[in-house]
């Protein structure tokens, strides 16, 4: 009876194991070891019930970009994925971050405010995942940006720290960097998370959906509750000032929020600059270089030590 017993407890024990590993997202290599084109991991199995017009093509600028081309934007966006770039081994210091590309939640500025931001932080020694989610104002869907958008980016952060160790980053090293409309996305990661529910078998749902840093670079929003929580992740947050009024003001506001609940910010708000941009050089005005003083916030947080 004894052995029975046992014989039935490592029969659930191993069900239990396979459950986890179908419920991993799908992966999708597009490359060798080092590779020109990086890897791309589903968000969601196949047959979700959150998903939906799966059969729709995505719309590429350029339409029908070849092998290696930058791709500008992506529009229609129905299967939302990471895409990622990882730091050399000699550079990586284990640092991850999920950039989320802005386009009034129309279309994904994928080139300068996706993949060159990628490149950069590599440079840097940091891990970059590229955000594919959903768009809330796609044409016959119903999407909002705090059902599945912020769905997409919770699902994304759980995700990197479910593979952490196949990707060489650190689970409490994991932040976030969005760009207007994904610089929503960021400020909503920061203030609506939970931390993960180690009674459940899926091994990406035991993980927390909190970042441990976030970043805004001249983020924006429609009226939505922005209330900070005293555990909230601190947060660098950066936008133009009289030529971007809008992203500005919304800026100002969630950096008051953190103010507030006690939460560690830092607030740039420049002169002048417009809006996007990402990390161009912007004719050498000062806006042209507050990636160098993120970089410098990641430093003064110790995530930018060498792994």
């Amino acid at each position: 009876m004894r052995q029975n017993r046992r014989i039935s407890v490592a029969a659930t024990a191993l069900c239990g194991l396979l459950m986890g590993l179908m419920a991993l997202p799908a992966l999708t290599t597009r490359a060798g070891a080092q590779g020109t084109e990086p890897q791309v991991v589903m968000l969601w199995p196949a047959g979700s019930p959150t998903l939906k017009g799966q059969d729709e093509k995505e719309k590429l600028s350029p339409p029908n970009p070849k092998p290696g081309q930058r791709i500008n934007s992506i529009r229609n966006v129905h299967n939302p994925s990471i895409e990622v770039h990882l730091a050399t081994a000699d550079k990586a210091t284990g640092t991850a971050i999920l950039v989320a590309p802005g386009g009034g939640h129309e279309q994904l500025v994928w080139g300068s405010e996706g993949t060159d931001i990628a490149k950069w932080l590599n440079s840097i020694g940091v891990t970059a995942f590229v955000l594919k989610y959903r768009l809330a104002q796609t044409p016959n869907y119903h999407y909002t940006v705090e059902g599945e958008a912020l769905q997409d980016t919770q699902q994304a952060i759980r995700i990197i720290r479910a593979r952490a160790k196949e990707w060489g980053v650190k689970t409490d090293h994991v932040g976030i960097l969005g760009f207007s409309a994904g610089g929503a996305l960021a400020a909503l990661a920061d203030i609506r998370f939970d931390r993960g529910n180690s009674s459940v078998a899926d091994p990406i749902l035991q993980q927390s959906c909190r970042p441990d840093f976030v970043g805004l670079v001249y983020a924006g929003w429609a009226p939505m509750d922005i209330t900070a929580p005293k555990d909230a992740a601190p947060a660098f947050l950066t936008s133009a000032g009289k030529d971007d009024e809008f992203h500005a003001r919304e800026t100002v506001e969630f950096f008051n929020s953190l103010f507030k609940a006690g939460v560690p910010a830092d607030l740039i708000i420049y002169s002048h600059g417009g809006h996007g941009g990402a990390i161009s050089p912007r004719k050498g005005i000062p806006f042209g270089t507050w990636h160098i003083r993120f970089q410098e916030w990641l430093a003064d947080l110790g995530m930018l030590n060498k792994a």
